[in-house]
């Protein structure tokens, strides 16, 4: 019990951090850019990637550092998760990324509560969004575990600007950023569409690892 609690608590506080990550350094950016949305993209982008490197390290001997119902849902298929941790890896998850984003506003003095009015709703982001969480969940299942944080914080900071959609690719983070009317937010409607293409996305990357084979390393 204790190391289901321990687990589950780094999941938890994973996943918060991140989006306060995500949607702090966002709205620092939007305030220092002077309405220059490629500089702002370009510094939150970097922010997350140190960040996930970071909490991938620290967090990920605990619980894997899955901080992303997608992710726990492949490993949930591949019998590295039982059923019952992930129901609860997936309800802290959610949790998290609400405690994130309020947590950046706090931070920022802003109103706690919000709802993104950013409209984010077209097939090329629907499609970005299984791209995008396709190659995350590749990598984290096909990267050399000594490399895994390097690896998947690179690859997110990529597909930052790759995708259409600036990459999201975690239900979770569509949550916690569903509830910021900043830089990183998605409105309510958008944000379904985009849940379901990173499921999508998720299942295609773990055909995909099966298809290549067992990883080496």
């Amino acid at each position: 019990m204790t190391q289901l609690f321990e687990r589950v608590f780094s999941e938890l506080l994973g996943t918060a951090l991140l989006l306060a990550i995500v949607i702090g350094s966002g709205i620092m950016a939007e305030r220092l850019a002077d309405g220059n949305i490629a500089i702002a993209l370009l510094a939150n982008t970097a922010a997350t990637v140190g960040g996930l490197f970071i909490l991938i390290e620290v967090f990920g001997p605990i619980s894997g550092a899955h901080f992303n119902p997608a992710v726990s849902m492949v490993m949930v298929l591949r019998k590295q998760l039982p059923l019952s941790d992930f129901i609860l890896y997936v309800l802290v998850q959610m949790i998290g990324a609400a405690l994130g984003a309020w947590l950046a506003h706090a931070m920022f003095d802003l109103p706690i509560i919000q709802i993104s009015t950013k409209m984010r709703w077209s097939e090329g982001q629907w499609l970005a969004e299984v791209v995008a969480t396709a190659g995350l969940v590749l990598v984290i299942l096909r990267a050399p575990s000594a490399k895994v944080s390097a690896m998947v914080a690179c690859y997110i900071g990529a597909a930052y600007w790759f995708t259409s959609s600036t990459s999201f690719a975690n239900p979770a983070a569509v949550f916690g950023r569903m509830l910021s009317n900043s830089f990183a937010g998605i409105d309510p409607h958008s944000a379904l569409p985009f849940m379901a293409a990173e499921i999508v996305g998720a299942l295609l990357a773990g055909v995909l690892s099966q298809v290549l084979g067992d990883k080496s390393i």
